[in-house]
């Protein structure tokens, strides 16, 4: 069937849980697992089908999610769930915010469950329409089945789902279980989900209830029985967070390492799943890329660097550095220890160099800060050098000042640039310089005060330290030195004397 043909008439996730074994917080499907919260994966999954309707079934804080998703999501429809609990409940809440006469497919799934795909959910689909079932399960088979829902088949078609606490013997030998993603159609969901009741132990409307109640209704109930079970996984605890974003990890790490990224140490290397690499990129041991980062072709990073929305260019290397919103631009040098906060932009070929911190700072090309130095709200043109140990001061306590370097400036160590100040192209400065006022391009920028030294103070002011008995010494030994030279030279004198008579 086509794409068109294939696309569900709605989608409902379901992410109203209190999440109470996640035992924080923030609500659980607001964790975050590569780059993205965990309600995300479901939603980008379920827009990947290309439904009418998107819908997002919410209760628990759901003013903090309903934000969440409202901004990264606006196209998806929030529906919030009412005191009535269950599953069943949750997505009657949904369908009452899609039109009352809504056809089609309504596919079910659920907020903490981000490894399923795009592709998973539109196979389900498509399985659903050619065979024209009522209900469909995505269902898989685990070596180890305990505590999930069994699937019972008879020669129609799935009859029933049992959970292992109510399972017999026989049914809990069974080994397909039930994932809870399911697809209807529309108008037995809506039919069946008016029937389901609260007569149970916990009260709550149960979806699974569906089932039995279609299946009177001469409806057909299918399975499609999913390989991959690390699709229907979700995260109930913090051990179930680290153990898929582990696994969504290092299914990123294979993808790019096949599509020609050279990962040298892929058990110390994490990417998030928006990151995108060009091909012969290299990331060394230890290393993080995280967010919207992009590396273009040839760019080394690594070992033992972090980089967050940061943008890296061709050739570029960036060795044990922390960049957030940064710009490198292709064959320059970052690290190591640097530190790139956002609003940096490193030109071609130009240089940021060890512990060297920067930020709002736009470095241009062939520029190079090499040293122990801290670059803030400054423009620094081509080709100039910032001398190690400056300090760009930005901030007079109350607001932040700019500092503008010009191209092919050469900086003195030791240099403090009180903002605002201008340097002119081609100028020079000293070092220990402190500019408070433009350098003329050209110039040369100097203030050093005249250096005096003050005889004897160390045995004046600091006496009995070790300082003042090695001075003693140093000063005892020049005397001997002074006086032996002395008599040295009249020695040779009166020989010279003798000489010459």
């Amino acid at each position: 069937m086509s794409p068109q043909s294939s696309a569900p008439a709605a989608v409902v996730v379901l992410a109203a849980g209190e999440g109470t074994r996640m035992r924080s917080r923030l609500p659980k499907v607001l964790h975050p697992l590569a780059g993205r919260a965990l309600v995300s994966h479901a939603l980008l999954a379920a827009a990947g089908t290309t439904p009418e309707h998107l819908v997002v079934v919410l209760r628990h804080q759901a003013e903090r999610v309903s934000a969440h998703v409202g901004g990264a999501h606006p196209e998806v429809t929030v529906a919030l769930q009412d005191d009535v609990p269950g599953t069943g409940r949750a997505v009657q809440c949904g369908l009452d915010a899609l039109p009352a006469d809504l056809a089609g497919t309504v596919l079910v799934t659920y907020g903490d469950v981000p490894l399923l795909s795009t592709a998973t959910l539109g196979r389900l689909v498509a399985a659903h329409h050619e065979a024209g079932n009522a209900m469909t399960i995505l269902t898989a088979e685990l070596a180890d089945p305990t505590g999930y829902g069994r699937v019972l088949r008879d020669a129609a078609g799935v009859s029933g789902i049992v959970e292992q606490k109510d399972a017999t013997e026989e049914q809990r030998a069974v080994r397909e279980i039930n994932s809870g993603v399911y697809a209807f159609d529309a108008a037995a969901l809506r039919q069946a989900l008016g029937r389901v009741g609260r007569d149970n132990a916990a009260g709550e409307m149960y979806l699974t209830d569906v089932l039995a109640l279609v299946r009177a209704e001469g409806g057909k109930v299918e399975a499609l029985v999913l390989e991959d079970e690390w699709e229907i996984r979700g995260v109930n605890d913090r051990v179930q967070l680290a153990e898929l974003a582990a696994e969504a990890n290092r299914r990123t790490l294979l993808r790019w390492m096949r599509a020609g990224v050279t990962v040298v140490d892929p058990c110390t290397t994490w990417i998030d799943a928006d990151v995108e690499l060009d091909q012969d990129v290299t990331v060394l041991p230890g290393t993080q890329l995280h967010g919207a980062t992009r590396i273009a072709a040839g760019a080394t990073i690594g070992p033992d660097s972090t980089l967050t929305d940061t943008e890296v260019g061709e050739g570029a290397r960036v060795v044990r550095t922390d960049a957030t919103l940064a710009v490198v631009g292709a064959g320059a040098q970052v690290g190591p220890f640097a530190f790139l906060r956002p609003g940096t932009e490193l030109g071609a070929d130009g240089k940021i160099g060890t512990f060297v911190e920067t930020k709002n700072a736009v470095i241009g090309a062939g520029s190079k800060v090499p040293h122990l130095s801290y670059v803030g709200d400054a423009s620094i043109g081509e080709h100039s050098n910032i001398g190690a140990a400056s300090i760009f001061v930005n901030y007079d306590g109350v607001n932040k000042h700019r500092t503008t370097v010009g191209s092919h400036v050469r900086m003195g160590s030791d240099n403090m640039y009180v903002a605002p100040v201008t340097i002119g192209d081609g100028a020079y400065s000293g070092a220990g310089t402190t500019i408070r006022k433009d350098v003329p391009p050209g110039a040369l920028a100097v203030s050093v005060a005249p250096q005096r030294n003050l005889e004897g103070w160390t045995l004046a002011n600091r006496p009995g330290t070790p300082a003042a008995e090695a001075a003693a010494r140093a000063q005892q030994g020049a005397t001997e030195h002074s006086t032996a030279t002395e008599h040295s030279t009249a020695t040779e004198n009166t020989t010279a004397t003798g000489e010459q008579r």
